[in-house]
Protein backbone atom coordinates (compact mmCIF):
# COMPACT_ATOMS: atom_id res chain seq x y z
CA UNK A 1 0.00 0.00 0.00
CA UNK A 2 0.83 3.56 -0.90
CA UNK A 3 2.62 5.32 2.32
CA UNK A 4 0.14 8.46 4.06
CA UNK A 5 2.03 11.30 2.26
CA UNK A 6 1.70 12.97 5.87
CA UNK A 7 5.32 11.28 7.14
CA UNK A 8 7.23 13.49 4.40
CA UNK A 9 5.24 16.95 6.01
CA UNK A 10 7.39 18.90 8.32
CA UNK A 11 7.12 18.33 11.95
CA UNK A 12 5.81 20.72 14.53
CA UNK A 13 7.77 21.38 17.90
CA UNK A 14 6.81 18.82 20.25
CA UNK A 15 6.09 21.87 22.28
CA UNK A 16 2.93 22.11 20.38
CA UNK A 17 1.81 18.92 21.93
CA UNK A 18 -1.43 18.95 24.25
CA UNK A 19 -1.31 22.94 23.80
CA UNK A 20 -4.39 23.54 23.40
CA UNK A 21 -6.49 27.64 22.88
CA UNK A 22 -8.44 28.31 26.16
CA UNK A 23 -11.47 26.69 26.49
CA UNK A 24 -13.09 30.09 26.80
CA UNK A 25 -12.34 30.85 23.44
CA UNK A 26 -12.99 27.58 22.33
CA UNK A 27 -16.38 27.47 23.78
CA UNK A 28 -16.75 30.86 22.01
CA UNK A 29 -16.06 29.41 18.60
CA UNK A 30 -18.35 26.52 19.08
CA UNK A 31 -21.05 29.50 20.38
CA UNK A 32 -20.35 31.36 16.70
CA UNK A 33 -20.66 28.02 14.53
CA UNK A 34 -24.04 27.45 16.08
CA UNK A 35 -24.78 31.12 15.22
CA UNK A 36 -23.86 31.12 11.99
CA UNK A 37 -26.06 28.23 11.35
CA UNK A 38 -28.53 30.98 12.36
CA UNK A 39 -29.28 29.15 15.32
CA UNK A 40 -30.15 32.06 18.20
CA UNK A 41 -27.66 31.87 20.48
CA UNK A 42 -26.27 34.10 23.72
CA UNK A 43 -22.82 33.80 24.19
CA UNK A 44 -21.75 34.42 27.73
CA UNK A 45 -18.36 32.41 27.50
CA UNK A 46 -15.87 35.45 26.82
CA UNK A 47 -14.70 37.82 29.44
CA UNK A 48 -15.49 40.90 26.88
CA UNK A 49 -17.47 43.99 28.00
CA UNK A 50 -19.80 44.59 25.58
CA UNK A 51 -19.78 48.84 25.91
CA UNK A 52 -18.56 50.55 23.20
CA UNK A 53 -15.03 52.08 24.00
CA UNK A 54 -15.21 55.80 24.89
CA UNK A 55 -15.76 58.07 22.02
CA UNK A 56 -12.85 60.38 23.77
CA UNK A 57 -10.81 57.36 23.04
CA UNK A 58 -12.27 56.97 19.56
CA UNK A 59 -11.55 60.40 19.16
CA UNK A 60 -8.39 60.47 19.58
CA UNK A 61 -7.43 57.93 17.91
CA UNK A 62 -8.98 59.25 14.47
CA UNK A 63 -7.25 62.45 15.40
CA UNK A 64 -3.89 60.84 15.42
CA UNK A 65 -4.34 58.65 12.25
CA UNK A 66 -5.32 61.99 10.45
CA UNK A 67 -1.90 63.58 12.27
CA UNK A 68 -0.24 61.00 10.36
CA UNK A 69 1.15 58.90 13.68
CA UNK A 70 1.23 55.81 11.68
CA UNK A 71 4.92 54.77 12.00
CA UNK A 72 6.55 52.58 14.06
CA UNK A 73 6.16 53.06 18.14
CA UNK A 74 9.07 52.97 20.45
CA UNK A 75 8.93 49.39 21.59
CA UNK A 76 8.58 50.14 25.48
CA UNK A 77 5.59 52.37 24.59
CA UNK A 78 4.87 55.89 23.71
CA UNK A 79 6.30 58.55 26.14
CA UNK A 80 2.95 59.77 26.34
CA UNK A 81 0.80 56.06 27.10
CA UNK A 82 4.02 55.63 29.13
CA UNK A 83 3.80 59.39 31.42
CA UNK A 84 -0.22 58.55 31.94
CA UNK A 85 0.56 54.73 33.45
CA UNK A 86 3.10 56.35 35.57
CA UNK A 87 0.13 58.68 36.33
CA UNK A 88 -2.63 56.41 37.44
CA UNK A 89 -0.24 54.07 39.08
CA UNK A 90 1.02 56.67 41.44
CA UNK A 91 -2.65 58.65 41.90
CA UNK A 92 -4.64 54.75 41.94
CA UNK A 93 -2.51 52.26 43.19
CA UNK A 94 0.28 54.27 45.52
CA UNK A 95 2.87 52.73 43.35
CA UNK A 96 5.75 54.93 41.81
CA UNK A 97 7.38 53.53 39.01
CA UNK A 98 10.19 55.46 36.70
CA UNK A 99 9.22 55.51 33.40
CA UNK A 100 11.78 52.74 32.69
CA UNK A 101 10.19 50.30 34.79
CA UNK A 102 7.15 50.69 32.73
CA UNK A 103 6.11 48.48 29.14
CA UNK A 104 3.62 48.99 27.21
CA UNK A 105 2.17 45.75 25.73
CA UNK A 106 0.09 43.93 23.16
CA UNK A 107 -2.68 43.26 25.91
CA UNK A 108 -2.01 42.16 29.62
CA UNK A 109 -1.64 38.64 27.81
CA UNK A 110 1.75 39.10 26.18
CA UNK A 111 3.00 41.07 30.13
CA UNK A 112 2.69 37.54 31.49
CA UNK A 113 4.13 35.86 28.59
CA UNK A 114 7.29 38.04 28.31
CA UNK A 115 7.98 37.98 31.88
CA UNK A 116 7.63 34.10 31.84
CA UNK A 117 9.49 33.36 28.55
CA UNK A 118 12.34 35.70 30.32
CA UNK A 119 12.76 33.82 33.59
CA UNK A 120 11.31 30.51 33.33
CA UNK A 121 14.29 27.17 32.94
CA UNK A 122 13.08 23.92 32.22
CA UNK A 123 11.15 22.46 35.01
CA UNK A 124 10.94 26.14 37.01
CA UNK A 125 7.46 26.06 39.04
CA UNK A 126 5.20 28.72 38.73
CA UNK A 127 2.27 28.77 42.12
CA UNK A 128 -1.17 29.04 40.75
CA UNK A 129 -4.34 30.16 42.92
CA UNK A 130 -7.39 27.80 41.84
CA UNK A 131 -9.70 28.39 40.25
CA UNK A 132 -7.64 30.11 37.76
CA UNK A 133 -7.61 32.27 34.45
CA UNK A 134 -6.93 29.24 31.84
CA UNK A 135 -4.38 30.65 30.10
CA UNK A 136 -1.75 30.87 33.81
CA UNK A 137 -1.21 27.13 33.44
CA UNK A 138 -1.21 27.06 29.66
CA UNK A 139 1.70 29.58 29.29
CA UNK A 140 3.88 28.20 31.79
CA UNK A 141 3.74 24.52 30.54
CA UNK A 142 4.43 25.71 27.10
CA UNK A 143 7.33 27.59 28.40
CA UNK A 144 8.92 24.42 29.86
CA UNK A 145 8.03 25.20 33.52
CA UNK A 146 5.33 23.33 35.69
CA UNK A 147 2.39 24.85 37.22
CA UNK A 148 1.86 23.99 41.19
CA UNK A 149 -1.49 24.59 42.09
CA UNK A 150 -3.05 25.70 45.48
CA UNK A 151 -6.69 25.17 45.53
CA UNK A 152 -9.08 28.14 47.03
CA UNK A 153 -12.42 26.17 47.94
CA UNK A 154 -15.85 27.67 47.66
CA UNK A 155 -16.07 26.85 51.48
CA UNK A 156 -13.96 29.67 52.22
CA UNK A 157 -15.14 32.36 49.84
CA UNK A 158 -12.52 31.05 46.81
CA UNK A 159 -10.00 33.26 49.03
CA UNK A 160 -6.36 32.28 49.07
CA UNK A 161 -4.62 30.86 52.00
CA UNK A 162 -1.36 32.04 52.66
CA UNK A 163 -0.19 28.91 54.69
CA UNK A 164 -1.54 26.66 51.71
CA UNK A 165 1.09 28.96 49.26
CA UNK A 166 4.10 28.12 51.85
CA UNK A 167 3.40 24.16 51.42
CA UNK A 168 3.45 24.86 47.88
CA UNK A 169 6.79 26.60 48.27
CA UNK A 170 10.23 24.61 47.25
CA UNK A 171 13.58 25.54 45.61
CA UNK A 172 12.15 25.32 41.91
CA UNK A 173 9.16 27.75 42.61
CA UNK A 174 10.20 30.48 40.03
CA UNK A 175 7.15 32.88 40.00
CA UNK A 176 3.06 32.94 42.45
CA UNK A 177 0.67 34.71 39.97
CA UNK A 178 -1.83 36.96 41.76
CA UNK A 179 -5.36 37.84 40.18
CA UNK A 180 -7.57 40.37 42.11
CA UNK A 181 -10.35 40.62 41.40
CA UNK A 182 -10.08 37.01 40.14
CA UNK A 183 -11.29 35.69 36.73
CA UNK A 184 -13.20 33.43 37.55
CA UNK A 185 -14.55 33.91 40.44
CA UNK A 186 -15.06 37.91 41.11
CA UNK A 187 -12.94 37.46 44.53
CA UNK A 188 -11.51 40.55 45.43
CA UNK A 189 -8.90 39.39 47.99
CA UNK A 190 -8.86 41.50 51.32
CA UNK A 191 -5.72 43.74 52.47
CA UNK A 192 -5.22 40.89 55.42
CA UNK A 193 -5.07 37.96 53.02
CA UNK A 194 -2.56 39.79 50.81
CA UNK A 195 -0.33 40.65 53.99
CA UNK A 196 -0.07 37.45 55.37
CA UNK A 197 1.17 36.43 51.80
CA UNK A 198 3.69 39.04 52.06
CA UNK A 199 5.18 37.71 55.16
CA UNK A 200 6.14 34.18 53.73
CA UNK A 201 7.36 35.38 49.93
CA UNK A 202 9.96 37.78 52.19
CA UNK A 203 11.39 34.19 53.57
CA UNK A 204 11.16 33.17 49.70
CA UNK A 205 13.40 36.16 47.52
CA UNK A 206 13.64 33.69 44.93
CA UNK A 207 10.29 33.91 44.39
CA UNK A 208 8.93 36.74 41.33
CA UNK A 209 5.38 37.97 42.14
CA UNK A 210 3.11 38.42 38.85
CA UNK A 211 -0.01 40.66 39.76
CA UNK A 212 -2.62 40.78 37.50
CA UNK A 213 -5.05 43.85 38.59
CA UNK A 214 -6.72 44.09 35.18
CA UNK A 215 -10.40 44.28 37.04
CA UNK A 216 -9.00 46.68 39.74
CA UNK A 217 -11.55 49.22 38.63
CA UNK A 218 -15.03 46.82 38.59
CA UNK A 219 -15.29 46.11 42.33
CA UNK A 220 -18.84 46.43 44.07
CA UNK A 221 -20.46 46.00 47.68
CA UNK A 222 -17.89 48.60 49.18
CA UNK A 223 -15.14 46.17 48.29
CA UNK A 224 -11.70 47.73 47.89
CA UNK A 225 -8.48 46.70 45.79
CA UNK A 226 -4.95 46.53 47.27
CA UNK A 227 -1.77 46.38 45.02
CA UNK A 228 0.50 44.42 46.53
CA UNK A 229 3.41 46.20 45.90
CA UNK A 230 2.02 49.33 47.69
CA UNK A 231 1.29 47.01 50.81
CA UNK A 232 4.60 45.34 50.96
CA UNK A 233 7.10 48.05 49.33
CA UNK A 234 10.18 46.03 50.12
CA UNK A 235 8.75 43.18 47.74
CA UNK A 236 8.46 45.96 45.00
CA UNK A 237 11.75 44.95 43.41
CA UNK A 238 10.18 41.41 42.66
CA UNK A 239 6.83 42.35 41.95
CA UNK A 240 5.40 42.73 38.34
CA UNK A 241 1.96 45.02 38.02
CA UNK A 242 -0.09 44.39 35.36
CA UNK A 243 -3.41 46.25 34.28
CA UNK A 244 -4.49 47.18 30.71
CA UNK A 245 -7.56 49.32 28.26
CA UNK A 246 -9.54 46.18 27.59
CA UNK A 247 -11.89 45.66 30.79
CA UNK A 248 -11.91 49.21 32.28
CA UNK A 249 -12.31 50.75 29.48
CA UNK A 250 -14.06 48.43 26.64
CA UNK A 251 -11.04 47.92 24.96
CA UNK A 252 -10.29 44.83 24.03
CA UNK A 253 -9.84 44.73 20.68
CA UNK A 254 -7.20 47.72 20.98
CA UNK A 255 -4.58 45.67 22.86
CA UNK A 256 -3.09 47.96 25.33
CA UNK A 257 -1.64 46.46 28.38
CA UNK A 258 0.69 47.72 30.74
CA UNK A 259 2.80 46.83 33.53
CA UNK A 260 5.43 48.55 36.11
CA UNK A 261 8.16 46.39 37.55
CA UNK A 262 12.00 46.13 38.18
CA UNK A 263 14.06 47.37 35.30
CA UNK A 264 16.02 44.23 34.71
CA UNK A 265 13.17 42.30 34.44
CA UNK A 266 11.30 44.85 32.16
CA UNK A 267 14.65 45.41 29.80
CA UNK A 268 14.50 41.51 29.42
CA UNK A 269 11.12 41.40 28.48
CA UNK A 270 11.54 44.34 25.79
CA UNK A 271 13.70 41.70 24.48
CA UNK A 272 11.62 39.19 23.49
CA UNK A 273 9.22 41.70 22.54
CA UNK A 274 11.63 43.48 20.42
CA UNK A 275 11.74 40.28 18.35
CA UNK A 276 8.45 39.25 18.61
CA UNK A 277 5.82 41.88 17.62
CA UNK A 278 7.77 44.73 18.67
CA UNK A 279 5.74 47.99 19.83
CA UNK A 280 1.99 48.43 20.18
CA UNK A 281 -0.45 49.95 17.44
CA UNK A 282 0.51 54.05 17.85
CA UNK A 283 -3.35 54.68 17.02
CA UNK A 284 -4.15 52.58 19.79
CA UNK A 285 -1.74 53.80 22.71
CA UNK A 286 -3.26 57.34 21.91
CA UNK A 287 -6.55 56.60 22.65
CA UNK A 288 -5.64 54.77 25.78
CA UNK A 289 -4.21 57.97 26.98
CA UNK A 290 -7.09 59.50 26.07
CA UNK A 291 -8.86 56.54 28.61
CA UNK A 292 -7.00 56.61 31.29
CA UNK A 293 -6.86 60.47 31.44
CA UNK A 294 -10.37 61.55 30.13
CA UNK A 295 -13.09 58.13 30.71
CA UNK A 296 -13.88 58.51 34.22
CA UNK A 297 -17.15 59.09 34.17
CA UNK A 298 -17.63 56.02 31.33
CA UNK A 299 -16.30 53.72 33.37
CA UNK A 300 -18.54 54.86 36.18
CA UNK A 301 -21.29 54.77 34.30
CA UNK A 302 -19.97 50.71 32.89
CA UNK A 303 -19.42 49.76 36.69
CA UNK A 304 -23.34 50.47 37.54
CA UNK A 305 -24.33 48.58 34.57
CA UNK A 306 -22.28 45.80 35.54
CA UNK A 307 -23.52 45.78 39.28
CA UNK A 308 -27.01 45.51 38.30
CA UNK A 309 -26.51 42.59 36.09
CA UNK A 310 -24.57 41.00 38.78
CA UNK A 311 -27.35 41.39 41.20
CA UNK A 312 -29.66 39.97 38.59
CA UNK A 313 -27.36 36.94 37.51
CA UNK A 314 -27.00 36.00 41.59
CA UNK A 315 -30.60 36.30 42.07
CA UNK A 316 -31.70 33.74 38.96
CA UNK A 317 -29.33 31.42 39.75
CA UNK A 318 -29.99 31.37 43.89
CA UNK A 319 -33.61 30.58 42.74
CA UNK A 320 -32.39 27.06 41.10
CA UNK A 321 -32.68 23.96 42.25
CA UNK A 322 -29.11 21.94 42.44
CA UNK A 323 -27.41 25.69 42.03
CA UNK A 324 -25.06 27.34 44.33
CA UNK A 325 -23.79 30.56 43.78
CA UNK A 326 -21.28 32.49 45.63
CA UNK A 327 -21.76 36.35 44.93
CA UNK A 328 -18.64 38.30 43.68
CA UNK A 329 -17.20 41.30 44.54
CA UNK A 330 -15.50 42.49 41.12
CA UNK A 331 -14.88 41.46 37.60
CA UNK A 332 -18.17 40.61 35.79
CA UNK A 333 -18.66 37.34 35.83
CA UNK A 334 -19.96 34.63 38.12
CA UNK A 335 -19.01 31.07 39.24
CA UNK A 336 -22.05 29.01 40.43
CA UNK A 337 -21.56 25.64 41.38
CA UNK A 338 -23.69 22.91 40.02
CA UNK A 339 -22.75 19.58 42.19
CA UNK A 340 -26.38 18.67 42.55
CA UNK A 341 -26.79 18.83 39.43
CA UNK A 342 -24.32 15.80 38.05
CA UNK A 343 -25.90 12.71 37.43
CA UNK A 344 -29.64 14.17 36.15
CA UNK A 345 -30.90 13.86 33.02
CA UNK A 346 -31.35 16.67 30.33
CA UNK A 347 -34.95 17.37 28.43
CA UNK A 348 -32.83 16.42 25.09
CA UNK A 349 -31.39 13.13 27.14
CA UNK A 350 -27.92 14.10 27.93
CA UNK A 351 -26.82 13.13 31.24
CA UNK A 352 -24.48 15.34 33.49
CA UNK A 353 -21.27 14.01 34.26
CA UNK A 354 -19.38 17.11 34.47
CA UNK A 355 -19.69 21.06 34.17
CA UNK A 356 -18.28 20.23 30.53
CA UNK A 357 -21.73 17.91 29.67
CA UNK A 358 -23.93 20.85 31.46
CA UNK A 359 -22.02 23.59 29.19
CA UNK A 360 -22.21 21.56 26.34
CA UNK A 361 -26.15 20.95 27.03
CA UNK A 362 -26.74 24.05 28.02
CA UNK A 363 -25.81 25.51 24.21
CA UNK A 364 -26.89 22.61 22.27
CA UNK A 365 -30.31 22.71 23.65
CA UNK A 366 -31.15 26.18 24.92
CA UNK A 367 -28.36 28.21 23.08
CA UNK A 368 -26.72 29.54 25.86
CA UNK A 369 -22.89 29.53 25.99
CA UNK A 370 -21.25 29.36 29.44
CA UNK A 371 -17.65 28.05 30.17
CA UNK A 372 -17.43 25.23 32.34
CA UNK A 373 -14.94 25.49 35.25
CA UNK A 374 -13.01 22.50 34.69
CA UNK A 375 -11.08 24.77 32.12
CA UNK A 376 -10.58 27.16 35.64
CA UNK A 377 -8.99 23.91 37.22
CA UNK A 378 -12.08 24.04 40.07
CA UNK A 379 -15.39 21.33 39.01
CA UNK A 380 -17.95 21.31 39.06
CA UNK A 381 -18.70 25.14 38.37
CA UNK A 382 -19.44 27.26 35.52
CA UNK A 383 -17.69 30.75 34.28
CA UNK A 384 -20.96 32.94 33.50
CA UNK A 385 -20.16 36.22 31.89
CA UNK A 386 -22.56 39.10 32.77
CA UNK A 387 -21.01 41.80 29.73
CA UNK A 388 -24.09 41.08 28.29
CA UNK A 389 -26.68 44.03 27.23
CA UNK A 390 -29.78 43.36 29.52
CA UNK A 391 -32.22 42.26 27.30
CA UNK A 392 -29.75 39.65 26.38
CA UNK A 393 -28.79 38.38 29.50
CA UNK A 394 -32.13 38.64 30.37
CA UNK A 395 -32.73 36.24 27.57
CA UNK A 396 -29.88 34.27 28.87
CA UNK A 397 -31.20 33.71 32.89
CA UNK A 398 -34.46 32.31 31.33
CA UNK A 399 -32.88 29.61 28.99
CA UNK A 400 -30.56 28.56 32.02
CA UNK A 401 -33.57 28.53 34.30
CA UNK A 402 -35.61 26.45 31.89
CA UNK A 403 -32.59 24.05 31.29
CA UNK A 404 -32.06 23.39 34.87
CA UNK A 405 -35.84 23.35 35.77
CA UNK A 406 -35.66 20.25 32.94
CA UNK A 407 -33.61 18.12 34.47
CA UNK A 408 -34.41 14.96 36.30
CA UNK A 409 -33.18 11.98 37.40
Amino acid sequence: MPESKDRYLPCLSSRMDGFEAPATIAMAMKARALKAEGKPVISLALGQPDFPTPKVAIDAAYQSALDGNTKYPPIDGMLTLKQAVKKKFAQENHLDYSLDEIVIANGAKQILFNALMATLNKDDEVIIPVPYWTSYPIMVQFLGGIPRFVVCPEEKGFRLNASDVQKAITSRTKWIILNSPSNPTGVVWPKEDLLALAEILRAHPHIWIFSDEIYEHLIFDGAQHYSLAALAPDLKDRILTANGASKTYAMPGWRVGYAGGPKRLMNAMLKIQSNSTSGVCSISQTAAVAALEHASSEVASMKTAYDRRRITMVKMLSTLKGISCNVPQGAFYVYPGIQACIGKITAGGRRIESDYDFSEGLLEEQYVAVVPGSAFGLSPYLRISYAADDAVLDEACHRIAKFVDHLHD
